[in-house]
């Protein structure tokens, strides 16, 4: 009952905005706007001014192209998916990446647990453990391809299910599966290297 009186809510919001309801918008960007910011800071991993226009740029042209989205999707997965094009937008202005292969392997438990820290305060040992630790996947992250970067960030950071991935980046599951799993060996061979 709670879920559908949100999605009747966010249903209003987003006519509201249609007629040019600024404040209406506003609500709707703050449902979003952690969610794409984090998407593109980890995807655009260069400046961090590319993951700040990449965040602007999203709700710029949700706003100008609000009147043509019909609802197909949810709005989060259509907000996602002008990010992620933005992001792949950007990357050709720039020139192409250094390109790095990505071997078939055999495939490991694909969706395995996840690293989890605590959640009480750490000691100063930790706490530098744990910046050494960020700076690591931030690193490796860096110097993943960014169409293997998009699909680990959706999948992993946003845990969006394999089928939204493929919508949002037009892409079949089994790709997204695929691109997910050589992202995510070429993230331990990174992190193998490093010790």
């Amino acid at each position: 009952m709670h879920y559908n009186r949100l999605v009747q809510a966010e249903k209003e919001l987003i006519e509201r905005s249609r007629k040019g309801d600024t404040e209406a918008f506003s609500s709707l960007v703050g449902r979003y706007e952690d969610r794409i910011y984090r998407l593109a800071k980890t995807v655009c991993t260069g400046l961090s001014s590319e993951a700040d226009d990449v965040y602007q740029d999203t709700f710029i042209t949700a706003f100008k192209k609000l009147k043509a989205f019909r609802g197909d999707s949810e709005l989060g997965t259509w907000l996602y998916r002008i990010a992620s094009n933005l992001c792949l937008m950007k990357r050709r202005k720039k020139g192409s990446e250094p390109f790095v292969p990505l071997l078939d392997r055999p495939h490991d438990h694909e969706d395995g647990p996840a690293h989890q820290f605590r959640d009480w305060s750490p000691t100063p040992e930790e706490a530098a453990h744990k910046k050494e630790l960020v700076e690591k996947v931030s690193g490796a992250l860096a110097k993943l391809p960014m169409d293997y970067r998009l699909v680990l960030t959706l999948r992993d950071v946003e845990g969006l299910s394999a089928a939204e991935t493929a919508k949002i980046l037009g892409l079949s599951v089994a790709a997204v599966k695929s691109r997910l799993h050589r992202g995510r060996l070429f993230l331990r061979d990174e992190f193998e290297k490093s010790l």
